[in-house]
Formats: structure tokens, sequence, C-alpha cells
């Protein structure tokens, strides 16, 4: 079901607080953090308790981006489609944040043991190729490479289903014991995967 930017327009006229609420609402994960951190509250371990929120915060707003189509099909809506990209780059943008935590903490910004530790790890192999692959879809999130790319841009922008694999791979990998928060988001994504799936079948 196609939407015309006509219709995306008039939406946009019927609810011009909707992106900037999601835009400050994106940031209060962020908030938080430095709030706790200003008080003293990460823990023992400040730089683990910051790596694994900023990754699981950029696991949630990729499976949000994910369920941004399914909501406009299923509840017939417009906004979805209008705070998506949104989701997307903020996806990137604490995926960013949980990259700089294992670069700056934990190598000290050093090129030859990042380069070691993406090679020698798995889990960081994964994250490392995922996050690289969000790098191409922030790039082209604009309208300029919409139009551009013209039907390869969705072609392309399909790799977020493979992205969500490596998170997954690499959020299941690095927490080596407990898997119940993987599963949930997990079960998650294929549900989300297979509605997608589900839609291309029926083309």
């Amino acid at each position: 079901m196609a939407v015309s930017s006509t219709a995306l327009g008039r939406g946009a006229t019927e609810r011009p607080w909707l992106k900037p609420a999601v835009f400050v609402a994106c940031l209060l994960p962020l908030a938080l953090l430095v709030f706790e951190a200003l008080r003293e509250g990460l823990g023992a371990n400040p730089v683990e308790t910051i790596t694994r929120w900023s990754g699981e915060w950029a696991l949630r707003f990729l499976v949000l981006t994910l369920a941004m189509t399914p909501l406009r099909r299923l509840g017939g809506w417009r906004w979805p489609l209008r705070i998506r990209r949104m989701l997307g780059l903020y996806t990137f943008f604490y995926a960013c944040l949980h990259f700089l935590t294992f670069v700056w903490f934990d190598h000290d910004f050093s090129l030859a043991a990042i380069g070691a530790d993406i090679l020698k790890r798995p889990y960081v192999t994964v994250g490392f190729l995922g996050l690289c692959l969000l790098l191409v879809l922030a790039v082209t999130s604009n309208d300029y490479s919409v139009r551009r790319l013209r039907r390869n841009w969705q072609t392309l922008h399909r790799a977020v289903y493979l992205i969500a694999v490596l998170a997954m791979l690499h959020f299941a990998w690095l927490v080596k014991a407990d898997y119940a928060e993987p599963a949930i988001y997990l079960g998650a994504f294929l549900l989300l995967f297979g509605y997608r799936v589900a839609l291309l079948l029926r083309q």
C-alpha cells in the first residue's frame, strides 16, 4: 500500500507536534544516563553500565524502526512513516555511542588494539559489521538519496533486517549466560520479519 507525499504532507499538518515530540522522547534515555552519571548512580562499573545501556537502546530503537511499517499497514495510520526515518537515525546514534565506549574506554582510541579486537572476537566482529551497515543506511536516509537511487534505495534499506540479525548475535554472544533478554528481542524481530515476509509473498 503506497502512501503519497500529499497524504504524508496532510498528516504533517494534522500533527505538527509529532516529530518534535518524538525527537525529544528519543533523547530521554541519554538525558537519564547523564543524570545518573552526575549523581554517581552508574554502579561499581560505570563503563560496563554505559556500554550495555547504549547497546540495548540501539537495539530497542532498531526494533521500533522495524515496527513502523506493520503499524502503518495494520492500523491504517500515516504517522509511523513520518517518524520511521528519525527512529532509524536514533538507532545509528545510540549504536555510535555504544561503539564510542568501546574505542574510548576499552582501547583509548588505539587503532591497532581496536582492529585486533574486531578480528579476534566474533561478537565484536558482527557488532562492527552491523554498525558499518547502519552507517550506509544513515548516510542514504535523506530525500536526495531516495531520488538518486530510486528502486535500489528500497533494496538497500532492506539490509536493516541483516543489521537486526547481526545485532541479535552481538547481544547474545556478549551476555554469555542469561539469554532471557536477547530472547525477547529475538522474538520481536522474528514477529516483525515474519510479517514482512508475509507481505512479500502476497505481492
